[in-house]
């Protein structure tokens, strides 16, 4: 059976770098965040820059759909890349997008991705793509926490990657893991 696993992490965090990675090496990559785009772009409504229209979107789809409709979307999506390869999904935040996922497939790991909340902050304000100023990140922090339930998954993990220091050192942390993982 092919591995799926779930990669969790606070923004910032290198989430992209290892989900990156696998894909790299011929993982198949399922993007929850995709799913919001794919919609705002059907409903005619454009992304800003300070991603405001992006998080109002998605707190209106789990508001019509439910805490773990990113999960049910892209339900068909994993069982199909499965039957394929392995699969790693980028953009996993709750907990019931987790508990509705691990009743379907009992095999999901979840990897966690941390590092130190100041090394985080640096790293986001500095970031090519999406750089938010740190008042930003602390408000997406704490809406994240107390708004999508996104420390169930974090502190729930199976594994996880000290992210403080290297892309190397994070990439070699994940290659252990992965050895792991039957």
């Amino acid at each position: 059976m092919n591995k799926l696993i779930a990669v969790v992490g606070m923004s910032g965090s290198g989430k992209s770098i290892v989900t990156d990675y696998l894909e790299e090496n011929n993982w198949t990559k399922i993007y929850f965040g995709g799913i919001t785009y794919k919609l705002m772009r059907e409903a005619g409504i454009e992304r800003t820059e300070d991603g405001k229209s992006e998080k109002e979107f998605r707190e209106k789809l789990r508001k019509e759909h439910g805490p773990a409709c990113y999960a049910i979307l892209s339900e068909e999506d994993i069982k199909n890349s499965l039957e394929k390869s392995n699969v790693v999904i980028d953009g996993l935040y709750s907990w019931s997008e987790y508990k509705y996922l691990i009743e379907k497939f009992p095999n999901l790991k979840l990897i966690c991705i941390v590092v130190d909340k100041e090394i985080r902050y640096e790293r986001v304000a500095k970031r090519p793509d999406r750089p938010f100023k740190r008042e930003d990140i602390i408000y997406r922090d704490l809406s994240e926490i107390e708004n999508i339930e996104k420390g169930g998954p974090i502190g729930y993990a199976d594994y996880y990657i000290l992210n403080n220091t290297t892309t190397e050192d994070e990439i070699n942390r994940l290659k252990e893991i992965l050895e792991r993982i039957d």
